[in-house]
């Protein structure tokens, strides 16, 4: 775009935020004299925008009333990137229950791409792979995620009609602190008024939500992401797990990451020399235990199983069953 062009469509966008503008004014905006915003104005009068001269001490210009903007109009490469975002945006699960939405408007975009382009966004796609497929997420109805988001933002108490892991329904209470989205699953984090305890709702499996009266004071900390990763950890599952571990947490949390387990973190002494290797106590629930030898083997790291007795088994077993392999000529 050639500098005088974009300097009339700064003018316009000057113009459109209201109000009338002096010749003085929007000279100092645009970097040039008083003669040029005027043949900048006669641009945009050629082009049927309808500039109005405003006379008097405090003159000068301003868009005519009922003016709009023509249809968004984007770049070959903004519409480029637009679409990879929406295509990306669909395959990592951070669309809702409108998924139609962003497909029509990829669509409606991609209708009005020149050839040359159209072709590029075939050649990208066409090298591209994903390791997620379309549709394995289960996406939150869109109504349900801008209700909750606006009570986040305004800090109002929320009801949601709820069903659970075990098809169980029900109706909650929320202070909703932030909306998250975990490997594309959207969850909503915040605090149970009734329980007074800090819970953790898929957005999927919400069925209706609504502001409720009110108001409430969110924790500055832990923030949302942090509150949804130590949920995770902290789940009633079927086993619960205590190890420790000989290493930095740096090394455990390569393997063992927040939303798994949680490490006690070192005295502020100790942190202040985060590479020290140190023991260091590690906890986790787990539904099953066997995919933890391979987990603990990786970390490469000296580590006592403190609880239960039956994974000090399966990482024997697990040990016994590498060597067999590595005996076999």
């Amino acid at each position: 775009m050639s500098r005088p062009t974009g300097r009339v469509l700064a003018l316009l966008e000057l113009l459109q935020s209201g109000g009338v503008r002096t010749v003085a004014e929007l000279a100092d905006r645009l970097g040039v004299d008083g003669r040029t915003v005027r043949r900048y104005v006669d641009h945009l009068i050629d082009l049927d925008v309808p500039v109005e001269a405003v006379r008097g001490r405090y003159g000068g210009y301003r868009l005519g009333p009922g003016y709009r903007l023509p249809p968004l109009m984007l770049s070959n490469d903004e519409a480029l990137a637009v679409l990879l975002g929406l295509i990306a945006g669909r395959r990592a699960g951070l669309m809702t229950t409108a998924g139609t939405a962003g497909e029509t408007a990829a669509a409606k975009i991609r209708r009005v791409l020149p050839d040359r382009v159209a072709r590029q966004l075939d050649t990208v796609l066409g090298s591209l792979a994903f390791t997620a497929s379309p549709g394995e997420f289960a996406t939150p109805d869109a109504g349900v995620l801008l209700t909750i988001a606006d009570a986040v933002r305004h800090r109002r108490p929320v009801s949601i009609r709820y069903t659970d892991r075990g098809g169980r329904r029900s109706e909650r209470s929320l202070h909703p602190y932030g909306i998250v989205n975990h490997l594309g699953r959207w969850y909503v984090t915040g605090t149970d008024p009734e329980i007074s305890s800090d819970r953790t709702f898929r957005l999927d499996r919400i069925a209706d939500a609504r502001t409720l009266p009110g108001s409430f004071e969110a924790p500055v900390e832990p923030d949302p992401a942090q509150r949804v990763l130590s949920g995770f950890a902290t789940a009633e599952y079927r086993h619960r797990v205590t190890l420790r571990i000989h290493g930095t947490v740096e090394q455990v949390r390569a393997g063992l990451p927040a939303s798994v387990a949680t490490v006690d973190e070192p005295t502020p002494a100790a942190a202040a020399d985060p590479e020290t290797e140190r023991w260091l106590r590690v906890e986790l629930r787990a539904e099953r235990l066997d995919w933890l030898p391979p987990v603990l083997a990786s970390l490469g790291r000296p580590f006592v199983i403190e609880r239960p007795d039956e994974l000090r088994g399966l990482v024997i077993a697990f040990a016994e069953r590498l060597a067999s392999y590595a005996r076999q000529a």
